[in-house]
């Protein structure tokens, strides 16, 4: 390949992996930003067949995003079978590279749909996520596709992915503690507000009126908050 080709090449890499850099992960779900992934591995790529993104929670992998239904059976004739180059790669942590399907020996359960769907080629790359296993799989129609700078750019794109989806892990976990933090403020301020009726109306101390809602609750099988929440909506205890 020519000299210029190559720089072609590595400009166009540089730029999706720039583009995936700045992807604004708020508001993106999970499988957003995995689907944004592999469709840049396909277009900076050349020569790619499909590819996928592979990820295990609780010992289970998915095919969490792909560019085309082959990738995906590929994929789930794996998750079916327990084993796997994309499975292995994912939970193994190490690079796999079949070069060419006609003489790979080391899954023979799973070579035959892979050369049947078309597949000649493959490079599964783990993604370093923080909290999951995960990989990035590369499929390709030729034998001895990948060179050693395609080696090293599909890993560059892994290891965005185990940024991204470590960031975004981060941010599910801080809108669930805020949520919860919200919902307990509220259910905190609606409790004050019904004791502080009851105290009025009643003459009772703050824990004379905590009870009373309490038992009120136990009555009528219902959560303290609705039964608090009533109170001071419509006055009725």
């Amino acid at each position: 390949m020519s000299e210029p080709r190559e720089g072609q090449r590595r400009e166009a890499a540089q730029a999706a992996l720039d583009e995936l850099a700045l992807l604004i992960l708020d508001g993106q779900s999970t499988q957003t930003v995995l689907q944004k992934v592999v469709d840049l591995v396909a277009r900076v790529m050349p020569g790619v067949w499909d590819v996928s993104m592979t990820v295990v929670r609780n010992d289970q992998p998915t095919t969490a995003a792909f560019t085309g239904r082959r990738a995906q059976a590929l994929d789930e004739t794996q998750h079916r079978q327990g084993r796997g180059p994309c499975v292995e790669a994912a939970i193994g942590g190490h690079v796999i590279e079949i070069s060419d399907g006609r003489t790979e020996t080391r899954w023979p359960d799973y070579m035959p749909a892979f050369l049947n769907a078309g597949a000649l080629g493959l490079l599964a790359v783990p993604v370093p996520a923080a909290q999951l296993s995960a990989g990035l799989n590369v499929y390709v129609s030729e034998v001895e596709a990948f060179t050693e700078e395609d080696r090293q750019t599909i890993a560059r794109f892994a290891d965005f992915a185990a940024v991204a989806l470590t960031n975004i892990d981060a941010l599910q976990d801080a809108r669930e503690l805020a949520e919860n933090m919200r919902s307990a403020m509220e259910f905190r301020s609606v409790i004050e507000q019904a004791k502080g009726i009851l105290i009025e109306r009643h003459k009772l101390t703050a824990d004379q009126a905590f009870r009373l809602l309490a038992e009120a609750s136990q009555r009528a099988n219902r959560k303290l908050r609705n039964v608090a929440e009533d109170l001071v909506l419509t006055g009725e205890l």
